[in-house]
């Protein structure tokens, strides 16, 4: 069975064939929501997919372009000003609900309008929302039917908003570079911009744990025997660790009341640099200061030559092939011996 129906409001034309389940306005496909549920939802899905921010400029993009579209449909009729488009744009979107629009001061020449939104549907799903500010894709609509209908790109500027108290919502319009392009790129780089951010700060937070690890397993203080500390020297020395190393055994050789310090610089290799080579003379010269002798272990031939021609003087330091052969020195200058 065939169910049709026609009505004619304020001129404009709403046809029904419910056996198609079609709804025509002004002999166009169209669809009927709930404002403030349906729509409200769609909405609510959009920013939890997207986010508020990204949300909004998707809105506002969509709305200048479907804005792009009613004033291209109004350039093919001809014979029909600006102004009287402008007319019968506000009265179509007030028969199609989507609240009372005004428009005034028209400048053409200028490209300079304001529109006042009143009760539109927008307004109605960002008060279900909760929102304190009103939302973007109705201007940009309006700023998206100008442009077109102007032949120049406009752009606009929300002066007050419903929603945030005022009877109605004032949007101003004009001339502009302003695009809704640029804005999908502005956003594009500031998203981008943060998420560099965060992984600058990610890698540095991982930096210093990973700073702090090497901090304490590199290069320990080793109490072997009594009287005995090894520091085992590990890796590439930059300034900033060799003073790290210098300052910790400086602080800790009194507290295991050591006599001798057996520096290990098997671990060296052939990372051994002018840091190294600096950090070895301080430390025997520091170390003998607090009454501290300075042995040497694990110099290669290869060690060796890189120390000499660093210029570290080795004269004063006792100097042996293996940590053993050290350790065995340094008990026998106190009459004792490994059995």
């Amino acid at each position: 069975m065939t169910q049709q129906a026609k009505i004619n409001v304020g001129g404009l034309n709403f046809e029904w064939d419910l056996s198609q389940g079609r709804f025509l306005f002004e002999g166009q496909n169209a669809v009927l929501f709930w404002t403030s549920t349906a729509m409200k939802m769609f909405f609510d899905s959009i920013e939890e997919i997207s986010g508020e921010e990204a949300a909004a400029v998707v809105l506002e993009s969509t709305g200048f372009r479907q804005g792009q579209v009613v004033g291209e449909y109004f350039h093919k009729m001809g014979g029909i000003s600006v102004l009287k488009a402008s007319e019968l744009i506000t009265n179509t979107y007030a028969s199609a609900g989507w609240g009372v629009a005004s428009i005034h001061n028209l400048d053409m020449a200028a490209g300079t309008l304001e529109v006042t939104l009143k009760n539109s549907w927008e307004y109605q799903i960002n008060l279900a929302q909760g929102k304190k500010t009103g939302g973007s894709f109705l201007p940009a609509h309006y700023a998206g039917i100008f442009s077109s209908l102007l032949d120049r790109s406009v752009w606009y500027e929300v002066v007050h908003s419903q929603i945030e108290g005022h009877d109605e919502c004032l949007i101003r319009y004009f001339p502009s570079d302003e695009t809704i392009e640029k804005n999908i790129h502005t956003l594009a780089r500031r998203k981008e911009s943060e998420k560099i951010r965060e992984l600058e700060q990610l890698v540095d937070e991982k930096t210093a744990d990973l700073h702090d690890m090497i901090s304490e397993i590199s290069s320990p203080l080793i109490p072997v025997l009594e009287d005995i500390v090894v520091v085992p020297l590990l890796g590439r020395y930059d300034e900033a660790r060799a003073e790290e190393l210098l300052i910790k055994t400086l602080e800790n050789l009194p507290k295991y009341k050591a006599r001798y310090l057996l520096l290990d610089l098997t671990g060296l290799n052939e990372s051994f640099n002018q840091h190294a080579a600096m950090l070895i003379e301080k430390l025997g010269s520091a170390a003998n200061l607090i009454g501290t002798k300075t042995v040497l272990a694990g110099i290669s031939p290869h060690t060796s030559i890189m120390i000499t021609e660093a210029g570290v003087d080795l004269s004063g330091y006792e100097c042996f092939r293996t940590l053993q052969h050290s350790i065995h020195f340094a008990l026998a200058q106190n009459g004792k011996t490994i059995i």
